[in-house]
């Protein structure tokens, strides 16, 4: 569910009815991505029956838990209209921070977790100072860091790898375990879904994030703090992203400087393929994480029906480029009906 600049005293009729078109829209996206994911589940398990098998599924679900949650953090900046490409390298500095906590350190799982968010959103907000205050493109500022964050890894690293040895039993079984056959982590990700697509939907401070996406500028006019809500976005996706290495040190165990390296690419193409749009102003979390789903799935199937992994890249490149070909569309079709129902009121 998104909302659009409702924090306004007084929101014009063609705001509610530029709101209610892009509700609809974006419920339709995520309908059309269950049943996507309906028709390929289907397909593929016609092809080949041992794709349904509860290992496979649960490897789906410990493979998509990680991306889905850098998706969630990523969408809360995307609506924004900005973008947070250094989430991979947060996540992997961050995995490495949770290493070396256990390996020279031996500190406690809960303190690990909470060093790891903390870790996460101080990047966060370096970010959303250049971009908030600094009023540099979020793209450039982002990139940059993406380099620098990973860079500081290298160094700190300095060839050093972590292994599962050097870290608790109890915290590695995370991606094990299971709590009436589900397995642990993913609820990790379901809790981060729920708490931002909570916010998001129904607190003023979701719907001011959806109302700077849709128009900065009036967003300013209304009264939102344009610079104080972009900047809490990106701690916000920082801190997601630090939570994310911590699983991720849990999930893999070895750690080195290279940990999540890409990661980000993953995120992103789930956010958009979600629809969430690129633009800003629309999307939700749980399209964002549908996304994520349906790409884990395609990697799962060329993978056990044993098709080159090229092909996956591909995939998602082309469902990447139709996804953001269709939010550019329904952009410029929302902006015609708007402008005839102006002059239809002149």
């Amino acid at each position: 569910m998104t909302a659009q600049a409702q924090t306004a005293p007084a929101t014009p009729p063609a705001a509610d009815q530029r709101g209610s078109w892009i509700d609809t829209v974006v419920r339709a996206r995520e309908v059309s991505l269950i049943g996507v994911l309906a028709i390929l589940v289907i397909a593929v398990s016609i092809a080949e029956p041992r794709f349904l098998n509860a290992q496979n599924l649960r490897d789906i679900l410990l493979n998509v838990s990680i991306v889905a949650l850098l998706a969630v953090g990523q969408t809360i900046v995307v609506v924004t209209r900005n973008i947070d490409l250094s989430v991979g390298s947060v996540l992997g500095i961050s995995a490495f921070l949770t290493g070396v906590l256990f390996a020279d350190h031996g500190w406690p799982i809960p303190l690990v977790f909470v060093a790891g968010l903390l870790f996460g959103a101080f990047f966060g907000l370096a970010n959303g100072v250049m971009v908030s205050w600094a009023k540099v493109p979020s793209l450039v500022i982002t990139l940059g860091t993406l380099y620098v964050i990973r860079g500081i890894d290298f160094a700190w690293a300095s060839g050093r790898q972590i292994n599962a040895a050097d870290m608790p039993k109890s915290f590695l079984n995370l991606s094990t375990h299971t709590i009436l056959g589900f397995p642990v982590l993913p609820l990790f990700t379901i809790a981060a879904l729920v708490i931002v697509g909570t916010v998001l939907g129904r607190a003023r401070m979701g719907r001011e994030l959806y109302a700077i996406g849709s128009n900065p500028d009036a967003a300013v006019l209304a009264g939102i703090r344009v610079n104080r809500r972009v900047l809490g976005a990106f701690v916000a996706s920082g801190a997601i992203a630090g939570l994310a290495g911590v699983l991720y040190a849990s999930r893999y165990g070895t750690l080195d400087a290279n940990a999540g390296n890409g990661i980000e690419l993953q995120a992103v193409s789930a956010v958009v393929v979600g629809g969430v749009a690129i633009f800003g102003g629309s999307g939700t979390v749980y399209g964002a994480a549908l996304g994520a789903l349906l790409l884990a799935t395609i990697r799962s199937a060329l993978v056990i029906l044993q098709i080159n992994p090229f092909w996956e890249q591909a995939i998602n490149g082309a469902l990447l480029l139709l996804a953001i070909g269709l939010d550019a569309f329904l952009a410029h079709r929302l902006a015609r009906e708007l402008r005839k129902r102006s002059s239809h009121r002149v």
